[in-house]
């Protein structure tokens, strides 16, 4: 789950490190009122979760609140990469002298968090890994010990900081090492972490991304997501408890288990087709679940043919059936669907099926080919 840059610096603020006051606006006039209270000179930033604002033209100065209003009608309502702008940060314009990288990401390669630093912040920390990758330093995190002071003063010494500010950087290191850990995040970013011209440092662009499995311990953070980050089939999917993604192929494809669910998508390209979607109902799926996920797979146009494939352990196959016909009561759909039960009350299950006319294969290959000729007409 991704927040907004506002939602992220506030957090980033409630664990100590220095972040702009602004505030957020929804209408020009709600930004010109920020304006007048922040006084001077402001800066008004789009807010979507996509890069590349500054150059799509999200963000841009004001140097007077009617300047602000004005700027913010301009970039509220403003397209950008397809998601509409709904709401501009207003934050007091900084006197930015140099721009520094900050970030933590979880390696699971060495099953640690790794903090990144670099000199070169204010662009993409993906060019600066292309065409400078000596000018990142990185180091994992010893998930015993957590990030020290010494650490994190090396860090600065490393990106060129002069004695005076290896304390602060040390302070905003660990406080962004805390909240990215005390939030369960995946990803937790400052860019850039400027120095501004009296010497201190500040957090002027912040990033965040939580990991889904666990924002069952942060009711608040939940709460801050952005619903038109999603298709409206992945809000359904996740209200309903299951894990979809979007594809662009023609084969809609619903299993348990996502081991089963990529095994399923491989051997639909192995014969020829192309998967429309990864979808995993996961274990124990009632039938209400099963026809919530057939109807997101039947809602996408492009769909010419369902794929079913259930491996019954948790998950009851006489359910799926019952599940399946109980989409198609409410669906009415000419897509041909196959189905592939296999498990716990599998004979019951393709019972059920059978009643209904629908097509059944006993082995994934077998299914797949059969899917992948429906789809073909």
């Amino acid at each position: 789950m991704k927040l907004q840059e506002y939602q992220a610096k506030r957090i980033f603020g409630q664990y100590g490190v220095p972040v702009p006051q602004g505030d957020v606006a929804t209408t020009p006039a709600e930004a010109a009122a920020i304006a007048e209270r922040i006084g001077g000179t402001v800066v008004i930033k789009s807010q979507v979760l996509v890069g590349g604002r500054g150059k799509a033209g999200g963000i841009k100065l004001a140097k007077s609140p009617a300047e602000a209003e004005a700027v913010a009608g301009r970039i509220l309502g403003m397209d950008i990469k397809g998601l509409k702008v709904k709401k501009v940060l207003v934050d007091p314009a900084a006197d930015i002298r140099k721009e520094l990288y900050l970030g933590m990401v979880l390696d699971r390669g060495s099953r640690r968090v790794v903090v990144m630093a670099s000199s070169e912040g204010g662009v993409d920390i993906e060019e600066v890994a292309a065409h400078t990758p000596e000018k990142i330093l990185t180091l994992p995190v010893d998930p015993c010990l957590g990030l020290k002071e010494y650490q994190a003063r090396d860090l600065a010494l490393g990106i060129g900081l002069p004695k005076e500010q290896l304390g602060p950087f040390a302070k905003i290191c660990q406080g962004l090492y805390d909240c990215y850990m005390g939030c369960d995040a995946s990803l937790a970013e400052i860019n850039p972490l400027a120095v501004l011209g009296d010497g201190t440092l500040k957090a002027l662009d912040g990033k965040m991304v939580l990991d889904d499995s666990a924002l069952f311990r942060h009711a608040d953070l939940a709460a801050m997501r952005d619903e038109d980050e999603e298709t409206p089939e992945e809000r359904d999917a996740r209200l309903n408890g299951l894990s979809y993604v979007k594809l662009d192929g023609e084969i809609g494809c619903m299993v348990n288990g996502a081991g089963l669910a990529m095994a399923s998508m491989d051997i639909i390209k192995f014969y020829g087709g192309a998967p429309a979607n990864f979808l995993d109902i996961g274990g124990g799926a009632k039938a209400d679940k099963v026809a919530a996920a057939l109807r997101i797979i039947l809602s996408d146009p492009n769909v010419k043919a369902v794929l079913f494939n259930i491996f019954g352990g948790i998950t009851r196959c006489d359910e799926v059936a019952r599940g399946i016909l109980v989409a198609l009561a409410e669906i009415k759909t000419t897509v041909p669907m196959v189905v592939r039960l296999v498990g716990t009350n599998d004979v019951e299950g393709r019972a059920i099926l059978a009643q209904a006319k629908m097509a059944t294969a006993e082995t994934l290959s077998e299914a797949a080919q059969k899917a992948v000729a429906a789809a073909r007409g």
